[in-house]
Parts: structure tokens; sequence; C-alpha cells
């Protein structure tokens, strides 16, 4: 898997981007974005900021395409898939072997699990051949220099995050040699968080205040390349999932004292385009596609679920809603069938590609880190101002204040909040059923309920055979 192909490049390759860079500005979604280009390990593409800046937004750009292959789909797929192995999705039609591995927990080398992995490194391999070849430029303006250096790095952090979450120990690549790379054994989680942290306060000291346009050198009110505020909410969460609360919570207070660029917008103007609360996101790059990927996926059409479209909220999740929840009549919908009513995610209302550019894939918000600065104060027996963070979340969904007055009451209850807070968000529930060591518990009862049986290798995900066989110290998660 960690093979080095991706990154060969040389003069031909060069011109095709450069072509690729002058074709793509005409696509009307691409907002102050340049077209993609991939990874190159010729020394020539950091020569100017243009090619040098167009390396970067190609990783943008290919998470948001449903053309590259991020799980198929591009990244809004962990939302679909992570949600099937945990407890938010039901599955109508079971004749998509793929689906139905992840939904009833039964993934295998033969089955799914492993498609993350290689296209995880890719943009990994691609992070650290930008941070070679920027890093060695001296041709390059210093402020984009240093943009794009900020960016690499958060970026790298960032596919880390996720390869850990789903599949635990990983081969720590921090460099674009193939050699060294196709050998690497796998590191400790704890190894590789070490390094993710390393690399968002590097971000943190490199990245701009602001959000920069495509060129790097202007302001916008685009949101959609990071800044030193995605670095500190990013920094908040990896301190969260690591269970340093006093440093998840200075990272998370800095990101919410910041309200001339943040503020917890109205239900249903938290996930358009440029909202109060993103701090991060991802826009369409194709005129193909709809606004998101997510609105595409999510959206039953007027038959209800089909075998394109076969998955419906959980009857487990909709029971978790508080009565009165705003986010239940705001960010779900349904479409009712022959008698029978089947409920969706409608955080994203936008599925007609001929619509206007009116959303965009949210990955980074601020009411995720009124939760984590909530955790992180309740684990420091900080009760009061633990509530009134939750309380934050809860007044704007239209509900009372919290009644929990101790610290594990509260800790439930904020675990309550994020399931129905961030349901169906980038596999935000399945992550927070490991890390709080209760995936055992509630997932036995949930792949009962879905027609599997659960065991607990299953809650990371396996690794492909060939990528094992391209590297030798490579071995395979326990079960698989």
């Amino acid at each position: 898997m960690l093979s080095n192909s991706k990154l060969i490049g040389g003069h031909s390759r060069l011109l095709f981007l450069i072509f690729m860079l002058v074709f793509q500005t005409s696509c009307k979604k691409l907002v102050e974005v340049n077209p993609p280009v991939s990874a190159s390990t010729s020394a020539s593409v950091y020569n100017s900021d243009a090619t040098a800046v167009a390396v970067l937004t190609g990783i943008y750009a290919q998470l948001s395409s449903t053309s590259n292959y991020f799980g198929n789909h591009g990244f809004a797929t962990i939302s679909l898939f992570a949600g099937l192995s945990a407890d938010e999705f039901t599955l109508f039609d079971q004749t998509n072997s793929n689906y139905q591995a992840y939904y009833t927990n039964n993934l295998s080398i033969n089955t799914g699990g492993y498609e993350y992995w290689s296209p995880i490194y890719s943009y990994i391999f691609t992070c650290n051949s930008a941070i070679e070849g920027v890093g060695n430029s001296s041709s390059l303006t210093q402020g984009v220099k240093q943009q794009l250096l900020g960016e690499a790095k958060f970026l790298r952090a960032f596919f880390y995050f996720y390869l850990i979450n789903l599949y635990g120990d990983a081969p720590l690549a921090l460099g674009s040699d193939y050699k060294t790379n196709a050998g690497l054994a796998r590191s400790p989680r704890a190894q590789i968080y070490k390094q993710i942290i390393v690399d968002l306060k590097d971000a943190q000291n490199l990245l701009s205040n602001a959000y920069v346009s495509g060129t790097l050198l202007k302001t916008t009110t685009e949101r959609t390349r990071p800044n030193r505020w995605a670095a500190t909410a990013l920094l908040a969460k990896v301190y969260l999932y690591t269970g340093d609360w006093s440093d998840a919570e200075a990272q998370s207070s800095l990101v919410i004292g910041n309200s001339s660029l943040y503020s917890l917008a109205i239900l249903n103007n938290t996930f358009l385009r440029n909202s109060t609360e993103a701090i991060w996101q991802l826009q369409p790059v194709t005129a193909t596609v709809t606004n998101t990927q997510d609105a595409y996926q999510f959206i039953l059409p007027a038959t209800g679920p089909t075998s394109s479209w076969p998955i419906y909220l959980s009857n487990s999740l909709l029971n978790s809603f508080e009565m009165g929840d705003l986010r239940k009549s705001n960010w779900v919908d349904s479409i009712t069938i022959a008698g029978t009513t089947y409920y969706y995610p409608y955080k994203y209302k936008v599925n007609n590609p001929s619509a206007p550019v009116t959303e965009y894939l949210m990955l980074i918000r601020l009411g995720e880190q009124y939760l984590i600065r909530a955790e992180a104060r309740a684990q420091q027996g900080k009760i009061s101002t633990a509530a009134a963070d939750l309380d934050s979340i809860r007044a704007r969904a239209g509900l009372a204040q919290t009644g929990a007055t101790t610290q594990s009451a509260l800790l439930s209850s904020i675990q309550h909040e994020r399931q129905v807070e961030l349901f169906t968000e980038l596999g935000n529930r399945w992550f927070d059923l490991k890390r709080t060591q209760t995936v055992d518990a509630i997932m036995n009862v949930a792949t009962q309920n879905k027609g599997g049986s659960w065991n607990s290798y299953q809650q990371l995900y396996p690794i492909y055979p060939q990528d094992i066989q391209r590297d030798i110290n490579l071995v395979q998660n326990p079960g698989y």
C-alpha cells in the first residue's frame, strides 16, 4: 500500500497539470479554488506560486469530487459507511454486499472496510511531497510558502486522524521516499497522535488568521481553505481524543472566543455555504453533481428507499431525540410509502444538480467545539461551565437547560448531545463509541438488531491483502 507510484511526475506531467489549471477555471462550481493537481515529486512544481498552490488545491477538489475514490464517492462516504457500521442507519435493501457488510459489521478482506486505507495514504504522500517541495523552494512568495506549509501539515494531521480512527495503529510515513515508506511497520496510535499534535501546532503558527483565496494572497469570505482556527479546532478535538482535557478546553476556547468569525447559526443555516458556524468546508468542484454528496446519498426519492438509495435513519437514533428537539424537525425529513414512514438526514437539503450552490460539505464546525469544551470541562470537574456549554447547543435546538448536576450525569448527557447534534457527520458517532469505550455494549445490541453479530475486533476496519503484500512489515488487524 505504501507504494509511491502516484507521486512520480516529470516534465510532461507538469505540462498536463498546468493545462488542467487553465481548463478547469471554466467550471462554474469552483469558487476561488484552482483546479486539482495531483501530487508530484517534480521540483519544478514548486518553482511558481500557481503550480505549488494547485498541488494542495487538488486535495480539496479530490475530497469533494464523486469521481475520486475516497471510498468511491468522495470524503462524504465516511458519513455513510461509518454510520452503517454504528447505529445511525437502517439498510432497506441488503443486496448491495458492500453496504450489507458495513451494516451487519461483517467486514472482511473480501467484503470491504479497506477502501479508505490506500486513498488516505495517497493524500498523506501528497502532503509529504508538498512539505518537502515547498520547504526546499526558494522561488515562492513568502506568504504563499508559509500558507502552503501550514495547509500541508494541517491536512497530514487531518488524514492521519481519520486513518487511525478507522484502522488503529498505522505506518507513520513523514517523507516521500517510497523505499523508506514501503518497509514501514505500524506505529502505535499514541505515537501518531503525537505527530498529529506537532503538525497542528506547526499549522497554527503558519496558517493565516483569515480565510485566503485560491491564490493565497488575498482574503475571502470562502471558508474552503483551512486557516489557523481550523488547525486550532482540530487540535482541540485531538486533545479530547487523547484525554488531554485542559488543552482541549484551552484550544476550543480560542475558537469559541473568536466571535468576529464564528457564531452558532440557526439550525437551517448551519450547513449553508460559508455559514457563521463553518470553520472548514468543502465545496463542489464539478457542474455534474449536487451541492453536496450528503444530500445526494441521504435524501430519499419520492418512491422511498430503493437499491440505489437504500439507507434511512435507525429507530435508535430517532428515539434519541428529546420531545421538542428542533433538530429532529429541521435536520430530519421523511417520506411515507404504503403506510411506512422512512426518516432520512436532512442537514443538507439541496440534491438537484442544476440548483445554485448554496451548501458546502461541513468538515469542522463551531457546534462541536462547544461539545468538546463541555466534555473537557466536565472531565476536570468544572460542572457549571461544562453545563453552560452544553446548554448553548441545547438552546439552539429549542431544549431546556440540562438537568445534569454531577460529573457522571453530565458526561452522559454530553455524549447523548453529541449523538443528536453530530449524527451522520463524518463518522463522529462511530468514533465516539470507540473512544468512550462504549462500543461493545452498544454494538452488541445494535448489530444484533441489524441481523449480525458483534465482536470487539470489528471496531477497526481490515486492510486490503494486497496492501499488506506490498509492505513486508505491515500486519493485518486482529480478527481478519
